[in-house]
């Protein structure tokens, strides 16, 4: 089915299944209980309270906040506003969150300046005090107390009130699949994060159908543990939610005891993550305390899963499905897939053979088509791709070609099946627990550090994140910076992800006779380390 056709745009699906499911439950947040009719009923009052804030379509509404149910609703009321969407990641830190402000031109900013003890609005002030989302009434507080022209949540709501509901129905009825439904910012190769720019159709069409093939229904309940500022959490999380008429079940942090009772109280019948998700899991030695014989849909996804955690999964868990994928946010994050006949061994060591009505080939470094078994970079084409990245046509040249093929950077070899197993990348990224390192961005903030002459980040193996970064520094003369003293000063400055784990202090970096890095010597040496 053509989910964009039937759908339109996301807050419109919403509509659609509180039409056709009004008493489902929707929704099982912070604020109780919602059916699908009551979500539908907010979603239109959020988005009138987002019209009166004088946010017109084409703008663009910012959040930073954890999984939530508020969050659901900003970003319906923001879409459905006609508004573009910018989700952030909550482990960002001021210069981090300041760039993607700034470079999105984010007028209205829903932010929770409460989770896990960061002040998010004070470490944007110290990095941009000038940002246009700390003027007055340009912050919605999803959480946190309100004041000093910071707007709370009721306050919000309340503003919507006085305008009528018709208006927010014309809104969305006027938004079509080929308006622009958000800008997901990636990290980027030189130094700075890249806006990646999707629709409402792609959105629909790509994960509306994906989350059919893996068997999503009514009345499932969906545990959401991956966040919603990627599309793992937003697009193949709660929209397709809505889409189907699944609850919604927002999980904040990775809490595994609080996950375990989650399942068993709620009946969680989906469940996908990272592998980190289920290693806990089946780890916990509280796990016997739990009943989690509800779960029947589950993928460890967004990185490589270990054939023994899959089997494992397999065995204990039980699930009815196990599913495997790959996509990157340029190509909507759905490039292929596995489907219900899969065997685990496919499902473990492939990610799939391409999605409905997306082309997939793998070239050598003169373009050419190679053969099975041989590897290649992996390109990509179809509806899902990506027009390019906000305001920054150079890098949109270079990453998609005038034919429309997006060059990946990964590198892939296609058995005589069609099944793709992904080897390698080409491009210079750390894959950290399912998030994009690049150690561009890394070296560019905290190459900053006075202390710092120079600053290499590569990737080495960890156990439970896939890699981690490893920073190798040249200290300037005359200073003295001991590694706990670097990795103390990164954490107030860079996302914990993307924040080394070593420091290698070494009198001068490897490099090539042009000058350049030798990135694979590093990467040896890191592979070495304990």
């Amino acid at each position: 089915m053509r989910y964009d056709l039937r759908c339109r745009n996301i807050p419109n699906a919403l509509r659609q299944t509180a039409a056709s499911y009004p008493d489902g439950t929707a929704l099982v947040g912070e604020d109780g209980r919602r059916t699908f009719a009551e979500l539908d009923d907010e979603m239109l009052l959020a988005v009138r309270a987002v019209q009166a804030l004088g946010v017109r379509p084409g703008d663009r509404v910012a959040i930073w906040a954890p999984n939530c149910g508020r969050w659901i609703l900003a970003a319906l009321g923001a879409l459905g506003a006609g508004a573009v969407l910018v989700p952030m990641n909550t482990r960002f830190k001021g210069e981090e969150a300041a760039y993607i402000l700034r470079k999105s031109g984010a007028r209205l900013l829903f932010v929770a300046d409460d989770f896990l003890g960061n002040d998010y609005l004070e470490m944007l002030r110290r990095a941009d005090p000038d940002s246009a989302v700390l003027r007055p009434r340009a912050t919605v507080l999803l959480t946190g107390t309100a004041g000093d022209g910071r707007i709370g949540w009721g306050e919000f709501l309340a503003g919507g009130a006085a305008l009528p509901v018709e208006q927010a129905v014309a809104a969305i009825d006027a938004i079509g699949p080929d308006s622009v439904s958000d800008i997901m910012f990636t990290s980027g190769t030189t130094g700075h994060p890249k806006g990646v720019v999707l629709t409402h159709g792609q959105s629909l069409r790509s994960h509306g159908y994906y989350s059919k093939l893996m068997g999503f229904r009514r009345a499932d309940r969906y545990l959401i543990i991956p966040p919603f500022f990627h599309c793992f959490g937003y697009k193949a999380g709660w929209m397709a939610c809505l889409v189907h008429g699944v609850t919604i079940l927002p999980q904040a942090t990775l809490d595994v005891d609080e996950v375990m009772r989650r399942i068993e109280q709620e009946r969680v019948s989906i469940l996908y993550g990272p592998p980190t998700v289920f290693q806990a899991i089946l780890d916990s030695p509280r796990r016997p305390e739990f009943d989690l014989s509800s779960i029947r849909n589950v993928m460890a996804s967004s990185t490589v899963v270990a054939p023994e955690l899959a089997s494992r999964i397999r065995d204990e868990l039980r699930p009815e499905g196990i599913w495997s994928g790959y996509g990157l946010t340029e190509a909507s994050a759905l490039v292929t897939t596995s489907v219900p006949s899969d065997s685990l061994d496919h499902i473990v060591h492939t990610v799939g053979r391409p999605a409905w009505e997306v082309e997939v080939r793998l070239v050598d470094g003169d373009g050419a088509d190679v053969a099975p078994g041989e590897p290649g970079e992996l390109w990509v084409r179809g509806y899902n791709v990506t027009s390019g990245y906000w305001e920054d046509p150079e890098r949109t040249s270079e990453a998609i070609d005038s034919d429309g093929w997006l060059h990946t950077g990964d590198v892939a070899v296609r058995d005589q099946d069609g099944y793709f197993r992904i080897t390698d990348r080409i491009k210079d990224m750390i894959l950290v627990g399912g998030f994009n390192v690049y150690p561009a961005e890394v070296e560019r903030i905290l190459g900053h550090h006075p202390d710092v002459e120079s600053i290499a980040v590569v990737g080495a193996p960890d156990a439970r994140l896939g890699e981690v970064p490893v920073a190798y520094v040249v200290v300037r003369d005359g200073a003295t910076l001991t590694e706990q003293e670097f990795l103390s000063w990164s954490a107030e400055r860079i996302a914990n992800f993307k924040r080394p784990r070593r420091m290698i202090a070494l009198d001068a970096l490897p490099r090539n006779s042009s000058m350049k890095v030798l990135k694979n010597v590093l990467r040896d040496r890191a592979a070495a380390l304990d």
